[in-house]
């Protein structure tokens, strides 16, 4: 009975802890990336971005005190940083195309509740052999929320390629899985939130994919394109995520207190704990994985820093959404079977989602040697082929 008494205390005391994480102030502003275009003008490159700032609350206006922007370029082979460049740079607040020109200087400014405020970044580069140089630019935005919550600060960074969209991939690996399943890996760019999924998935596949293929994406660059990767400084990780990380093999992604904090912030910290006490006693009789299972894929999809390629490398990368929308409009305009996987060198192999469910077998047997790679590679698109 004592036994009893406490556990449904700690239960008490966790529910209280979790009411108290989900309804404590904090800013509801998201740094969303719209587009981004390059102009040549006056014998200077000139590089275009336009983003929103959006308050997603329903009634407390949140003021952005500070902002500002640094660049890191990379050269053209490789992902070595590059640097020394010399540019200009004006930073715009537009409204119904009505541009302002804030002169360098970011005034105090309130964003209203359910409310956007739309930025302009223009960048103008002096050298003449800037593009010949340099093929992407990693812009980060260090930002400042003041409101009801106090002050906090944050870091987002958007990856700008200067080449723009491919039409066809850079090139494409055959790689033979058994005898009965070949593999094509195909090439792509560093792909980045200003990269539509749908539209991107289709360009590099099209002339490439035959009937009864089956393709798949890993998810972590799924989820890059759609913008699900968070800066650990924007955590504002408690004891409970330092004391919960500690249960966890130190290569998990939640061995961290920023990647344990991320899930308590998505699933909540009752969830968690129970998950833990109960995938405990499943292990005591042999059962592992329960802890997963229990907590779904928001746990396991959870790729903390070094987890993914340079420049991603310092972010915590979330699952996607959608995924099996996802799946089908690719399946749809192509006519194939489509999949979003999640694989790793060890042999691992999890399908987040399908198109059809029927190929999920399929996979599960033919990508343990993960055709893909993790990252490196830059061939996060596989087609699953069946040998003549």
């Amino acid at each position: 009975m004592i036994l009893i008494y406490i556990l449904l205390l700690i239960l008490f005391f966790l529910i209280i802890s979790d009411l108290y994480i989900k309804n404590s102030p904090k800013s509801k502003l998201f740094l969303v990336p719209i587009n981004y275009k390059i102009k040549r003008r006056d014998s200077l490159n000139e590089l275009i971005i336009n983003f929103k700032i959006t308050n997603k609350s329903k009634t407390k206006e949140t003021m952005v005190n500070n902002i500002n922007f640094e660049l890191d370029f990379f050269k053209r082979k490789g992902n070595e940083y590059c640097r020394n460049f010399k540019y200009q740079e004006e930073i715009y607040i537009y409204d119904k195309n009505k541009l302002k020109n804030l002169n360098n200087y970011w005034p105090t400014t309130i964003i209203k509740s359910n409310s956007e405020l739309f930025v302009r970044v223009i960048y103008k580069f002096s050298n003449n052999d800037f593009r010949k140089k340099i093929k992407y630019l990693w812009l980060k935005v260090f930002w400042e929320n003041y409101g009801h919550f106090g002050i906090s600060k944050n870091k987002d960074c958007l990856l700008i390629n200067l080449d723009g969209p491919k039409s066809s991939p850079q090139e494409v690996f055959e790689i033979s899985l058994n005898n009965k399943y070949k593999a094509f890996a195909i090439k792509t760019d560093l792909l980045g939130c200003f990269d539509d999924p749908v539209n991107t998935v289709i360009e590099y596949c099209k002339g490439i994919v035959e009937k009864n293929d089956i393709l798949i994406i890993g998810e972590s660059p799924l989820a890059i394109m759609q913008n699900r990767y968070i800066s650990p400084q924007n955590l504002e990780y408690s004891l409970f995520s330092k004391a919960l990380c500690y249960f966890f093999h130190p290569t998990s992604s939640l061995a961290t207190a920023c990647g344990m904090q991320l899930l308590i912030n998505r699933i909540g910290l009752t969830r968690i704990t129970t998950a833990l006490f109960v995938g405990f006693l499943f292990k005591l009789v042999g059962i592992k994985g329960m802890f997963y299972r229990l907590t779904g894929s928001e746990s396991s999809l959870i790729d903390d820093i070094s987890g993914t390629v340079t420049p991603y490398d310092k972010s915590i990368v979330m699952g996607p959404l959608n995924a099996d929308l996802f799946c089908k409009e690719v399946s749809k305009y192509l006519n194939i079977d489509v999949a979003v996987v999640d694989v790793n060198d060890l042999g691992g192999v999890k399908v987040v989602a399908s198109s059809n469910k029927t190929v999920n077998k399929i996979l599960k047997r033919n990508l343990i040697s993960n055709p893909a790679g993790n990252g490196d590679e830059k061939t996060p698109i596989v087609l699953i082929r069946e040998k003549k």
